[in-house]
């Protein structure tokens, strides 16, 4: 875990530095967080093991970060986080940069803008999308938020194969998620969302398939910005996301011994994080 620290710090912070003008503290604020698995809309982002075949275990630590610089008081932000990840071939970090406009809609909290995924050493996950999210807050049931993000990028996260040639496109995918929030006791928040991504019709011709996230869990907060959160991830849909874990014995008539995972595998994840 030291080493995974050394080599991963230096890559999180200098991207997102680079990123960001030298600011005012007062607009700037950051965040670090130790994850024993990063999931994204509901599928590890950890799965490249030995030879290159899917890793099975619960435990997939990732180091993550970014900064976010607000504009004063005009609603523009801009922003860049950071997590590592092993997916893709020849990457090991996912940096992500995004700029949008927060406004008040009567009692609504409206945020509006772009956002784009990148992966350094292999751009075929490469991905852009325009998001637009309302948010709902009530001292007496919680806060709620919609979000939508739409591609536009010709790719969503490499599954249409668009960079290799495939001439698929992953432009339109959309990702409709619901996230509920309520202190439910001192210190002790319950959090919980669900999501759905709705697959481009190239992607679900390759067999992939829309599918159904979720978030469900609790958050403590230490004071000073340090908090604990437990959840346990997941998505449906799991046999349409298999990758082989074990190739078996072939035997000339046929592999024995063939194992698959999924990343859409539920798994409970401790998150440590910390608010500059």
């Amino acid at each position: 875990m030291k080493h995974l620290l050394r080599i991963a710090l230096p890559m999180l912070v200098l991207p997102t530095l680079a990123a960001l003008p030298m600011v005012a503290s007062a607009q700037l604020s950051g965040n670090v967080a130790l994850t024993s698995n990063y999931k994204f809309r509901g599928q590890d982002q950890d799965m490249l093991g030995k030879n290159d075949y899917a890793k099975t275990s619960a435990f997939k630590p990732a180091i993550q970060g970014g900064l976010d610089y607000a504009f004063g008081d005009s609603g523009f932000y801009v922003g860049n986080w950071n997590s590592s990840v092993n997916w893709l071939k020849g990457n090991s970090i996912e940096s992500d940069l995004y700029g949008g406009y927060k406004f008040k809609a009567g009692p609504f909290d409206m945020d509006v803008g772009a956002l784009t995924y990148l992966y350094p050493g292999n751009s075929s996950g490469n991905t852009t999308e325009l998001y637009g999210s309302a948010g709902y807050t009530s001292e007496a049931i919680g806060s709620f938020t919609l979000k939508y993000s739409h591609t536009v990028s010709k790719d969503y996260f490499g599954y249409a194969g668009n960079k290799a040639g495939s001439g698929l496109k992953g432009t339109n995918t959309g990702y409709l998620n619901l996230a509920y929030s309520k202190e439910i006791g001192p210190k002790v928040t319950l959090k919980a969302a669900v999501g759905y991504t709705n697959m481009s019709s190239d992607i679900r011709s390759l067999g992939y398939k829309s599918y159904v996230d979720y978030n469900v869990g609790a958050s403590y907060d230490f004071g000073n910005g340090l908090s604990l959160a437990g959840s346990v991830q997941g998505a449906n849909k799991q046999s349409a996301y298999l990758a082989v874990s074990n190739p078996g014995v072939d035997l000339g008539f046929g592999s024995f011994g063939r194992q698959t995972y999924s990343p859409n595998k539920a798994r409970f994840i401790l998150t440590l994080t910390k608010t500059l």
